[in-house]
């Protein structure tokens, strides 16, 4: 029996029955906000998630300044999850040393002292083994926190305050990038310029209706540490800057060595964001077992500090564009960084903002920083220049000071009665030190007090005009640019732009396939097959019982083939696709769509330029380009509208200035080639006109050569244009029976 399950008791409280669904929803609903809220979405005024938050909040709380000490990450680590972050040690450590990682952090917010991996994807050492400090990117970022620039909130005790957001006198949001997955949302922003970002937003100052396009003109795209070249054309990335929404397409960076003797290799010296190089080396070797890369010959790592990938081409000759494009096409040489701009705007609304909204909020909310700045200044000004009207009073009677204090039991009281001073001046005269009783301190309060109250001047000056504010952020954002911009080591432009080489396709598609002759066996029954070289004895090749050779096609596994079906049909196979061996290969009904009624014609190598004479049963054909006949799906390209009852029958090319054509009925007709119209597609016009039976067979020759045939016993006859003298006529014409000795077969022999 299962164990009786007792009620609680009373105790407890009643049980409230609750609809499963409603607290389905409930629940995933709180769970989806804290993850956009809390993990996954930064904000986009301060560019971080409240992880990096709270541990360079942390670190400053250690006075882990720049040109500080470092001290153990392992401390970072317990103060900012003991007093901010409740969550694992190894989630705030990872988070800590990726920040640190200058070939992941465009600009690195956490100088790491030790091993914090490497770009081969190695991983960080413990947290007990490693060091940190604040940048002076985070020093910017932080700068201001202790004058009332941004709101604090309990931590998640409630024991102690932590910001809700930085100051943020950096564009980090921009500058960094972020990247997260949330519920239903996801964030990806690449890293950029500052110093081009700083330009940006100097123009937005001065033009707050600046458009995308102007924008892009000073921000003309990501800026990655690992730099790379990216290949979108621009009107792409003003689009996805303008939505906020797209992809950038990044390549590595590579130059070719000469090694002499018209020899060279290929120096990766700069890979794309985020791709482990050690991943990508494997990679390429892969492919090079695998004898997907013909192209290349070895792959080295010979990377110091320094990337250094070198590629050795499969021989001098190979052009070094073309092994560059395979290799983007396979490899990770070339990848997609997307853009997805989805942030926390005012801190707790989802939006995707374009290039202009994300400045726009990041120089909001600078503004905003420096109101609360200068109104927490003021407020200093204001208390100090009491204090120090106060120490002038005490100047001033000196002696009727010291008496009140030295002979009144409650001095403080007395002292605001006998010279009018306020509680917080009263407290500060009786705090003074007798050593500042000195002249010479008198001097030094009255300078500072004229200083101060120039500076109050100022403030007050400040708070009244908005001009003045765009004014001084402008002066704070040149200060920005001068200390980070692209005349410093750390922000030089990194990643540069380029076209990508147009045309390679089909260059590409042919280097990719090992040029090999062959020769393309199609039998009777529709069996196909290759066989290496163009030396190969039909007569003893083994085809299945009952089955014979169709059609013996030398070509090259470079080729495409072009496959002329009954059904008027043409389909493109690709020669280094087709089976080989020994055996007898596939049925070639496998590799195309062909309705089981319908067999095959014609198989020959496409050659671009060619024109081809296609012909049905019915007697009707006409002249079409080879170009237009290739087909890019299984389904083939109808080109011969075949007539019902009738099916196509021939195939060959127009090359001459005349046509032969032979029905069922031994009747020979020849006429000129220009009576025949060339069209992509159709019916066609009659060639022969029939009673009994159909078209046979239908050549192109030239008049003045004669025409040549082969007769069962493959001997070849030529009939010159005089003895062909009565066979001659119009287009859809009878014709007349052909010369004694024509083959009975009512053929010309083979087409192609």
């Amino acid at each position: 029996m299962g164990k009786r399950i007792t009620p609680p008791p009373d105790s407890q409280g009643p049980i409230e029955p609750v609809d499963l669904r409603e607290a389905l929803e409930q629940r995933y609903l709180a769970y989806a906000l804290s993850t956009i809220m809390h993990r996954a979405l930064p904000d986009v005024r301060d560019g971080l998630k409240p992880v990096h938050r709270r541990l360079l909040y942390a670190m400053q709380q250690l006075r882990l300044a720049p040109q500080g000490e470092f001290r153990k990450c392992a401390k970072i680590v317990g103060d900012t999850m003991g007093n901010f972050h409740p969550h694992g040690n190894q989630a705030i450590y990872d988070a800590l040393a990726r920040l640190a990682q200058d070939f992941t952090v465009r600009y690195p917010l956490v100088d790491g002292q030790g091993n914090f991996g490497n770009i081969d994807g190695d991983n960080p050492a413990a947290e007990r083994y490693t060091e940190a400090r604040l940048t002076e990117v985070a020093a910017r970022l932080l700068e201001g926190i202790d004058e009332d620039t941004v709101d604090f909130r309990p931590n998640y005790d409630g024991r102690e305050q932590e910001p809700a957001v930085l100051p943020a006198n950096f564009p980090n949001l921009l500058a960094n990038g972020a990247s997260g997955i949330a519920v239903g949302m996801a964030t990806n922003i690449p890293p950029h310029n500052v110093g081009e970002l700083c330009d940006a937003a100097l123009h937005l100052i001065k033009f707050p209706n600046a458009t995308a396009d102007k924008l892009v003109e000073l921000v003309p795209g990501p800026d990655f540490p690992t730099g790379g070249v990216v290949v979108d054309p621009r009107e792409q990335i003003v689009q996805a800057y303008k939505t906020g929404r797209g992809s950038f397409r990044l390549r590595a960076r590579w130059i070719t060595e000469d090694t002499g003797r018209g020899t060279y290799q290929i120096i990766v010296t700069e890979i794309p964001y985020q791709i482990p190089k050690a991943r990508l080396v494997a990679r390429i070797a892969e492919l090079l077992q695998a004898k997907k890369l013909p192209l290349l010959a070895d792959v080295r790592d010979e990377s110091t500090e320094e990337v250094r990938l070198v590629l050795e081409p499969k021989s001098r000759s190979v052009d070094p564009t073309l092994l560059m494009e395979s290799l983007f096409k396979l490899t990770e040489l070339e990848t997609r960084v997307p853009l997805n701009m989805n942030v926390l705007t005012r801190g707790k609304v989802p939006n995707v903002l374009g290039l202009r909204q994300a400045l726009r909020e990041w120089l909001d909310h600078r503004q905003v920083v420096l109101v609360r700045r200068s109104k927490f200044r003021l407020a200093k000004i204001d208390h100090r220049l009491e204090v120090l009207d106060g120490y002038l009073i005490v100047y001033l009677n000196i002696d009727k000071v010291i008496k009140i204090i030295r002979e009144k039991d409650e001095p403080k009281p007395a002292l605001m009665k006998a010279f009018k001073l306020t509680d917080v001046q009263a407290e500060a005269i009786l705090n003074m030190r007798l050593r500042s009783l000195r002249k010479l301190e008198e001097i030094e309060i009255r300078r500072e007090h004229d200083n101060l109250t120039k500076e109050r001047k100022e403030l007050k000056a400040l708070l009244a005009s908005e001009d003045k504010q765009w004014k001084t952020i402008g002066d704070e954002i040149k200060a920005l640019k001068d200390q980070f911009g692209q005349k410093t080591g750390l922000g030089k432009r990194r990643t540069s732009f380029a076209e990508a080489p147009e045309g390679v396709e089909i260059e590409l598609a042919e280097a990719m396939i090992e040029k090999e002759p062959i020769t393309v066996i199609l039998s009777e029954k529709g069996w196909i097959r290759t066989i290496k070289g163009h030396q190969v004895e039909t007569a003893s090749l083994a085809f299945k019982e009952g089955d014979r050779l169709k059609r013996a096609v030398k070509a090259q596994t470079t080729d495409t083939l072009l496959l002329f079906c009954t059904n008027g049909r043409f389909y493109s196979l690709s020669a280094d696709k087709l089976p080989g061996g020994r055996g007898h290969g596939e049925p070639f009904r496998l590799m195309i769509d062909i309705e089981e009624a319908h067999d095959a014609v014609e198989l020959f190598v496409h050659e671009p330029g060619r024109k081809l004479i296609v012909a049905a049963t019915s007697g009707h054909g006409f002249i079409v380009p080879e170009d237009e006949v290739l087909a890019q799906t299984r389904k083939g390209k109808q080109v011969l509208n075949v007539p019902a009852g009738s099916e196509a029958v021939a195939c060959t090319p127009a090359a001459g200035d005349s046509i032969a054509v032979i029905g069922d009925n031994r009747k020979l007709l020849l006429f000129p080639l220009n009576q025949l119209p060339e069209m992509p597609r159709g019916k066609g016009v009659r060639l022969q006109r029939y009673k009994d039976g159909g078209l046979a067979d239908v050549k192109a020759f030239i008049k003045k050569d004669g025409l040549t045939y082969l007769d069962s016993a493959m001997r070849s006859f030529t009939l010159s244009s005089a003895e062909l003298r009565e066979w001659w006529g119009e287009r859809a014409q009878a014709g007349r029976l052909p010369p004694r000795g024509f083959p009975k077969s009512n053929s010309f022999g083979p087409r192609f």
